[in-house]
Parts: structure tokens; C-alpha cells; sequence
């Protein structure tokens, strides 16, 4: 044998652990960690679950057992740290490298889904994928998806079939949820039950025409890496043998796909440390399970479960109250939240008699912290639904308080109210051409030139709409029925909340045929039919909802000495992994806080307790909880409210009890 010929295999001898040279750590971990973060920190081997509650600590956590990790000598290439984004692995990445150097760039860091490229492009073939394969962007992989429904002849007018995004939504769903598509659309997308075989149909074609031309979308990613793990044993050993360290960040929000990627990657080694907290698993309509992180220890028996209890965000009062919401959950893991920040003021609950003295005290206290030095941006208003915010930015405007708004746009800059929007103002001002533009171009068979000569006869009949009467072809129809309703409405004076509610009646139909996602812009409107209620006028109720333009808008109104500062609108989904001095939570009433969906199952009921868990855990010192005792039902009138059911588990003296009174009348703390 020719000794200087390479040699066809290398096979690495390994220096067990506990062999080697005992290292010299170079750091003192136990001076820069508290007890519970060093425990998680100095575990080595084996699965591990750290639960880490709100705000103790949990990145610093994981940055620390990675650096220790290399310390002790483990090849730092052999450990793999998963995050949700890019950009959290790659800021705690570089903090690893501040404490250790150099040598945590050879760590391995990254999504599920870069992970998942990577060892597709080099092991893919088993599963039919050539390392040059092509992913799909979304917006790619929907314009397939409508090409093959054209190609399928889904695309006749007559049916009511999934645009391309709720297609990809649906497609998407299947795959993270590990769910058939037959369960998905009778869970979720009920209203498309009718058309479950062409769905199918089109499913099978579009997974065809990927295989057929090397393409896989965003979610294949992870569905073909588990298939490569599940059914090709030799290559789940290589990986898993490369990967000797796994680590995964936020673990409550993986999906079950997720899960048992994190099962096969660590099939020969078992050492997984998972860190998340099942209080705070809240995005379930991602297709997350709160069953991944409280069946951890089943998917690896022998698991050691770490706690991390000391918050460093809030007040003892704060977390004293946020302790005994989440206590009432019948499945956790317990644990007990706890500070060295022993003072502070106890959280308020308010009560309000309708929703917009709930508006008027949240803009009245803002501006009160605000004087007290509490900066507009250390503030933040949480909700449920974007929509529950709809009056508050109302109020917020008229005072000139500048806010931004987070997991939503502001109400009135939705397409469906300014489409809704537009009607009642041609109404109001029948020359209004931006308004007549945008309601022509919602009726089949107007197109922007035919828009544009309509305008044009009714602004010279002096806005008059004899035009749209007699119009033919494809567009006599809708143009007709347009001029009927508004000759209906406009016959006798109407409150602008009936005039709304009759053009809702009209403009309903449109919206179903344009929106997949129509039951929720319907709620959109119906909100907005109840906020009318309060005007007598269609000239107030209009002026009130006209913010100003892009240019001038109000977020832009700042004090001259804080030019940055803006009050925060966020969804609570939207708000998870910030914090603020001061935080609103408001609508806490039972149908919006839990919302009415959630009484479908105690799954649904429970994922909205720990939605107000994590509400009620961004705040660091100021916490206000607020609810209106009186709503206006457009079917009903005025209903009395049920305080949110949450707040039954609470003790009254874990807060402090406010009734709103008008300034003329005796005031009372209650």
C-alpha cells in the first residue's frame, strides 16, 4: 500500500468527558449568576427543561451554559443553538463571544428552518432534494398555488373558492400542526368545508409540481428534514453525532413538527436543554402546542427540570398579583415569581361605565404619569384584539397625545373600513371623487378608467348619480344597486349609526367576496357600528374618525423637548418579550378578555389566561387594569358587562379598586 495515498475514512477518537484534563473555567459563574440560573447553566449531559418565568433572566441563561459549555472543552461546532430568529441567535451569539472570544463563532446558531437548509442541501437526497434545490419565498410559493388552481379550473367566478394566501395559510397549517387537511378546514376554515376535495386536489398538485422542479416553500424546510431523519436511519445518526449539544430557545412556541425534529436531531446523545415557560404559551394560532413543552419530559424520560423564579422587571405587587392569575391554571409547572424590588404601588382595576370613559381615564392618567417624568414610551396600552383599541386612538387623537400602534393597523386605515368609510361620505359630500373612486372599484367590471368617467358625470350633474342608473354591460348591475341604496338612505334624515347599519347591508356582500378572512372585518364593523351610537350628526361622527393625513399624522405631534416619545398600542401577542414603566390593560371583560371564542373549550379558555399573564408581567412598576361596566350591543342596546372571569382568582387585596365618576359629581375611590 502506497503510504502517502489518503486514506479513504477517518475515524476521530473521542476523549470521553470525564477523561480529560480538568479545565480552568474562565470565569467565576457562580459570582455572575443568581442559584437557579447556575444550576441550569451547570448542566452538561442529558435532556434538561429550564422553565424560565417572565423577566428572570432566561437569554443570560442560555448565553452562560453555551460559554460554559466551551469552557469545559466541548468542541463548540458540536453545539447547536435554535431560536425563533435570526436575530436573537445572533445577539446571543455575540454575547457568548464576549465572555469566551473567538472561539463561539464555530458554535452553531440559527433558526429551525436555516438549520434545516443547511442539512438538506448536504444529506437531501434520500428525500428527493439535490443540493441546488429552490426555495419558494411566500409570495412565490402563493403565485404557484394560483397558477395550479387556474390549471385545476378553480378559478370560476361562480365559486367562492380560497384566495392564494389563505391557500398557502391552509397548506401551511397542515404541515407545522402535523394534521390532516381534512382536519384543518373543518377546525379553522369551516366556511370552505364545501370545496375540502378540491383542496385536496390541489394540495396533491402543488406538492407534485415542487417534487417535479426541485422547489420546496418555507414550511417543506422542516417537513422534508424530519422525513430525512425518520426514514433514513445513517443519516439521523450523522447529524445527530455532529450536533452532540442542542439547545432551544422559547421552546413553549414550538409547533409539533418542531418537537419532533428536536427529538430526532438528539436521537443519539439525548443532551437537549429546551428553556421556555409554559405560562407564556400564547400563539396557538401559529400552530404552536402548549403540549410540547409540558410533554418534554415524556419525549425524554430522565429530564431534570430547572426553574428560574427571580424576576428582574417588576415589583413585588406586580408579581404578587401575576402569581396568583397563573396559580388558578390547571396544568403548569408551578413556580412563584419573586423580586428583590419589594416596593411599589399595588396594580389598579378600574371600572368605567362604558368604553369611552375607559378611554377618557387611560388618555387622563397618561398624561398625568407623563407630567410625573414617565416618559410617553415607557408607557403602553395592551389589548386582545386590535380592535378593542378602536375608540382609545379616537381619544388619543383628540388630545394630541402621539401614539404608535403594534399587531394591527389603526382601525380607520383598514382597507374595509375606508371602504365602509367611503360610502358614508359620498352621502355626506356627493363631490367627494376620492370616495366615489374607491366604492366604483369594489363593483365587478369597473376598472379605473370606467371609475374615472363616471366621477367625471356625476361631479358635472353637480353630484347627482342619474349616471349609474343607466349604465350597461358588465358593471349595470352593481351600479344600480349602488344608486338604489343610496337613494334609500339618503329619502329621510338617519343617526349615523343607522346609516351605517344600512350600509353595511349593502356593503357586506362586497366584503365576503373580496376577503377570505371576512367574519373578522365584519367584527371590524360592527365595532364600528356600536362607536356611531354615541353621534347624532354624520358631519361629527365623520370629522371625529378623520385622522390626519400620512404626512401630518398624529403620531408625528411631539413635544418639542421629546422628539422620539410615543405612547405604545400593541396587541398582547405583539407586546411578548417587552417591557414598559407602565401598562394599561383594558377591556377586561368576559366575550373580550377572554374573548367569545375561547368559551368553545377550557384549551381556549386557559391559552387566555396566559395571554393576561403575559399582559400583566411586561409591566415594571405602574399596573392598571381596566374594564368597561356598560357596552352598547347594536342587537340589544346597552348590556351590562361580566368583569373579566380572571379577576375572580385574584384577592381583593392584591389590588387597589377605582370607580370613574364626571368631575361634577362627588368623586370616590371605591
Amino acid at each position: 500500500m502506497d503510504s502517502t495515498s489518503p486514506p479513504s475514512k477517518v475515524y476521530v477518537l473521542k476523549r470521553p468527558l470525564e477523561e480529560s484534563t480538568p479545565p480552568t473555567l474562565s470565569r467565576n459563574y457562580a459570582e455572575e449568576l443568581n442559584p437557579q440560573q447556575l444550576a441550569a447553566v451547570e448542566a452538561v449531559q442529558g435532556p434538561a427543561l429550564v422553565i424560565a418565568g417572565a423577566g428572570s433572566g432566561k437569554t443570560r441563561t442560555l448565553v452562560y451554559r453555551v460559554a460554559r459549555l466551551i469552557d469545559l472543552g466541548i468542541v463548540p461546532s458540536s453545539i447547536l443553538l435554535l431560536t425563533f430568529t435570526r436575530k436573537a441567535s445572533q445577539e446571543m451569539l455575540s454575547r457568548v463571544g464576549l465572555l469566551i472570544g473567538l472561539r463561539a463563532q464555530q458554535v452553531g446558531g440559527g433558526t429551525f428552518h436555516s438549520m434545516a437548509n443547511i442539512l438538506l442541501r448536504r444529506y437531501g437526497r434520500p428525500v428527493g432534494l439535490e443540493p441546488g434545490f429552490t426555495i419558494l419565498d411566500r409570495g412565490d410559493s402563493e403565485d404557484l398555488l394560483s397558477l395550479l388552481r387556474g390549471q385545476l379550473g378553480l378559478n370560476d367566478t361562480g365559486k367562492r373558492f380560497p384566495r392564494k394566501h389563505t391557500l398557502s395559510e391552509i397548506f401551511g397549517k397542515t404541515a407545522n400542526t402535523l394534521e390532516s387537511l381534512e382536519n384543518i378546514v373543518i377546525n379553522e376554515y369551516s366556511h370552505f368545508g364545501e370545496y375540502l376535495g378540491e383542496l385536496q386536489k390541489l394540495q396533491a398538485a402543488y406538492e407534485a409540481a415542487k417534487r417535479q422542479r426541485q422547489l420546496v416553500d418555507y414550511d417543506d424546510l422542516l417537513v422534508k428534514l424530519l422525513e430525512l431523519l425518520v426514514i433514513d436511519q445513517p443519516t439521523r445518526e450523522t447529524i445527530s453525532q455532529i450536533f452532540r449539544y442542542i439547545l432551544v430557545d422559547e421552546y413553549q412556541d414550538t409547533n409539533r413538527l418542531q418537537a419532533s425534529l428536536v427529538r430526532n436531531l438528539a436521537a443519539t446523545h439525548d443532551n437537549v436543554m429546551v428553556v421556555g415557560d409554559d405560562s407564556q404559551s400564547i400563539y396557538a394560532f401559529r400552530g404552536a402546542t402548549f403540549r410540547n413543552i409540558m410533554e418534554f419530559p415524556d419525549l425524554f424520560p430522565g429530564a431534570v427540570i430547572y426553574k428560574l423564579e427571580e424576576n428582574y422587571r417588576s415589583t413585588q405587587p406586580i408579581l404578587q398579583l401575576a402569581n396568583k392569575l397563573i396559580e388558578a391554571a390547571p396544568e403548569k409547572y408551578s413556580k412563584t415569581l419573586f423580586t428583590r424590588k419589594e416596593e411599589g404601588p399595588l396594580p389598579t382595576v378600574v371600572e368605567a361605565m362604558g368604553e369611552n370613559a375607559q378611554s377618557r381615564f387611560i388618555a387622563q392618567k397618561i398624561l398625568e404619569l407623563r407630567e410625573e417624568g414617565i416618559p410617553l414610551d415607557e408607557i403602553a396600552v395592551l389589548f386582545r384584539s386590535s380592535f378593542h383599541a378602536f375608540d382609545l386612538e379616537l381619544e388619543l387623537t383628540r388630545r394630541n397625545l402621539p401614539f404608535i400602534k403594534r399587531g394591527g393597523f389603526k382601525f380607520i386605515e383598514t382597507a374595509h373600513v375606508k371602504d365602509l368609510m367611503a360610502h358614508l361620505r359620498v352621502i355626506h359630500n356627493p363631490l367627494d371623487t376620492v370616495s366615489w373612486n374607491r366604492l366604483l372599484l369594489l363593483l365587478e367590471g369597473v376598472g379605473p378608467k370606467k371609475a374615472k368617467d363616471l366621477i367625471a358625470s356625476i361631479l358635472q350633474a353637480h353630484g347627482q348619480y342619474e349616471t349609474l342608473k343607466h349604465s350597461t354591460g358588465r358593471s349595470a348591475s352593481g351600479l344600480r344597486h349602488l344608486a338604489a341604496t343610496l337613494d334609500q338612505v339618503t329619502e329621510d334624515p338617519l343617526t349615523p349609526a343607522v346609516l351605517l347599519g344600512e350600509m353595511m347591508e349593502y356593503y357586506v356582500p362586497l366584503l365576503k367576496d373580496q376577503y377570505d378572512d371576512y367574519p373578522k372585518r365584519i367584527r371590524d364593523l360592527e365595532h364600528l357600528s356600536v362607536m356611531a351610537e354615541r353621534y347624532e350628526s354624520l358631519n361629527d361622527f365623520l370629522a371625529d374618525l378623520t385622522l390626519e393625513p400620512p404626512n401630518e399624522s398624529v403620531v408625528d405631534v411631539e413635544a418639542p423637548d421629546r422628539n422620539d416619545e410615543r405612547l405604545i398600542l400593541s396587541t398582547i401577542h405583539s407586546a411578548k418579550g417587552l417591557e414598559w414603566q407602565c401598562v394599561f390593560v383594558i377591556w377586561l371583560v368576559d366575550g373580550r378578555f377572554p374573548s367569545a371564542y375561547s368559551f368553545m373549550g377550557p384549551e381556549e379558555l386557559e391559552e387566555e389566561r396566559r395571554l393576561l399573564y403575559v399582559a400583566v408581567t411586561r409591566a415594571k412598576h405602574h399596573l392598571f387594569l381596566t374594564y368597561p361596566i356598560n357596552v352598547y350591543d347594536k342587537m340589544t342596546g346597552s348590556v351590562l358587562t361580566k368583569p373579566s372571569r380572571y379577576l375572580d382568582h385574584i384577592p381583593s387585596s392584591y389590588f387597589d379598586t377605582w370607580s370613574l365618576v364626571e368631575e361634577d359629581q362627588t368623586y370616590s375611590w371605591r
